[in-house]
């Protein structure tokens, strides 16, 4: 094996990406462990490095952890906002591609919800938890309100109070993606997407 190979796979990295790599292994942790995961033994072990490393960049463990919930928030609003591209111009067919990647097979993994229920829980507790919470959720109504209004666009419809809107569909995914989360059997996803649509079609009907 070459010396090259043995090195710690954070030795590895041009010095730009090593803090990223400490927000992946953040990620991985909690997904991993769950609460425990937060202990930063556990986050240096999962990036192959010493804990004085990770301090070496961030100033604390909560930084570290604050910067994970945002990279979390945004790499899985660029996977919605990746497929409502793809889906092309027409209003209704982004708005069903949104639903078809919320409730796909990434976003349903029990890891993934084991990482948000240690987010959520620290956003009750954390100020700069909190901060992150409240940006990354303008980000992902600024979506929805974009694609709604759309539609409503599409449809003639100009008496929609968008705001409402957004904040009924975000709380009809949500649910439905816990749900399924918890249990995968009470309702497939593409149902889950159907019930969605016929939410939306209720609220800016065609």
């Amino acid at each position: 094996m070459s010396n090259a190979a043995r090195k710690p796979r954070y030795e590895r990295q041009v010095a730009s990406d090593r803090r990223e790599a400490l927000v992946d292994a953040a990620i991985e942790s909690l997904k991993r462990y769950g609460h425990d995961g937060l202990s930063v033994r556990r986050i240096a072990a999962e990036a192959g490095v010493s804990i004085g490393l990770i301090n070496h960049h961030f100033p604390n463990k909560d930084s570290l952890v604050a910067e994970s919930y945002r990279t979390f928030s945004r790499r899985l609003a660029a996977d919605f906002e990746r497929a409502v591209a793809a889906a092309g111009a027409d209003p209704r067919a982004r708005l069903r591609a949104y639903f078809d990647s919320f409730f796909s097979g990434p976003n349903l993994d029990p890891q993934v919800l084991t990482a948000w229920v240690v987010y959520w829980s620290l956003v009750q507790v954390s100020p700069e938890m909190r901060a992150v919470r409240d940006a990354e959720g303008r980000g992902y109504g600024e979506v929805l309100g974009r694609l709604l209004s759309d539609l409503a666009r599409s449809r003639g419809v100009a008496s929609v109070d968008l705001d409402t809107a957004v904040t009924g569909l975000t709380a009809f995914l949500d649910g439905l993606w816990l749900q399924l989360c918890l249990d995968p059997r009470s309702i497939r996803p593409a149902d889950a997407a159907a019930l969605c649509d016929d939410w939306v079609d209720h609220v800016i009907k065609p």
